[in-house]
């Protein structure tokens, strides 16, 4: 027999009766875990197995380079996106058994996927606060001045407030990531999910960016936040836990056989989770980027360079 996760659609055999999973933790304890997920897309393999579990709290980074299949990630993560086989646990919800639009409003996501179902002239105001209802345009919906306060404050701390009745589509790249990290900070969401949260910023809008991003990563509460990013030099002070992303070996050749001989890459994978000081090495991220490089950690911060000339 089987527990419930949140409502009665929710029973998997993940849990027990006693809310506990296989390695005794608690659905309370887990934002989100993934099983042996693989994602196919046009007969593709994109994603396979990729297994990751993170706690309640924890202030996670999932990097890796581009193309590897970290946006496909999100969209699991946010249940934007279903994956072809094994299973995602969010929030104590199963992927498959639960409506997702009852517990979307409980996630934040900021991504430049989100960014473009917004409707051309909505107001960056709006576009922030209608977070509380999980939906991208504004319709009839009724906010409180406190509701407005919030988002205005929230645009404040990032340095957008003067986008107050201007349109999204007039906004730069940039001013747009910043909108849509307010937006995902609006709901006070149980799970954070940043995607590439410092695209498009110049040198001044990314500092400003990863100062707000430190306070998030440093701040005591139960709040999961995951950062997603293939730039060490964007991985703001606070966020203690990385999970890096690879490519499927040759010692595992049937599972990417058929994306070899269409001559795609082969699939992603994650092939390192820990603390960020053993995860990121030289020697790992040479190897998954190709280059012989050189990595860095000055007064908190990251980064990596190659250490001769191309």
């Amino acid at each position: 027999m089987t527990g419930r996760v949140r409502d009665d659609e929710g029973k998997d055999d993940a849990w027990n009766d006693d809310g506990n999973n296989q390695t005794g933790e608690t659905m309370y304890e887990i934002t989100l875990a993934l099983r042996d997920v693989e994602f196919r897309r046009r007969r593709r393999v994109i994603l396979t197995d990729v297994n990751l579990t993170v706690k309640r709290g924890e202030k996670w980074v999932l990097f890796g380079p581009n193309g590897i299949g970290k946006s496909s990630l999100v969209q699991m993560m946010s249940t934007r996106g279903f994956p072809s086989n094994g299973t995602v646990d969010i929030l104590g919800n199963r992927m498959g058994k639960v409506d997702v639009f009852s517990y979307r409003n409980r996630i934040g996501l900021s991504s430049a996927e989100l960014a473009r179902s917004f409707p051309p002239q909505e107001d960056p105001l709006d576009a922030v606060v209608t977070a509380l209802t999980a939906t991208t345009g504004r319709w009839r919906e009724d906010f409180t001045d406190e509701d407005y306060a919030k988002a205005r404050s929230l645009m404040t701390q990032f340095g957008i407030d003067y986008l107050e009745g201007k349109m999204m589509f007039k906004l730069s790249e940039g001013e747009r990531t910043r909108v849509l990290i307010c937006r995902a900070l609006m709901a006070d969401p149980d799970l954070l999910i940043l995607d590439e949260p410092t695209t498009g910023l110049d040198l001044g809008g990314r500092e400003l960016a990863l100062r707000a991003l430190s306070r998030i990563g440093e701040e005591d509460t139960d709040r999961t936040v995951i950062l997603v990013t293939h730039r060490l030099e964007e991985i703001p002070v606070g966020f203690d836990h990385v999970a890096i992303m690879g490519r499927i070996t040759g010692s595992e050749a049937d599972a990417y056989a058929d994306n070899v001989a269409g001559n795609d890459p082969a699939p992603g994978t994650i092939i390192y989770t820990g603390d960020l000081e053993h995860g990121f090495t030289a020697e790992r991220l040479s190897a998954i980027f190709g280059l012989d490089l050189t990595v860095t950690h000055d007064n908190g911060r990251w980064g990596a360079f190659a250490s001769a000339a191309l």
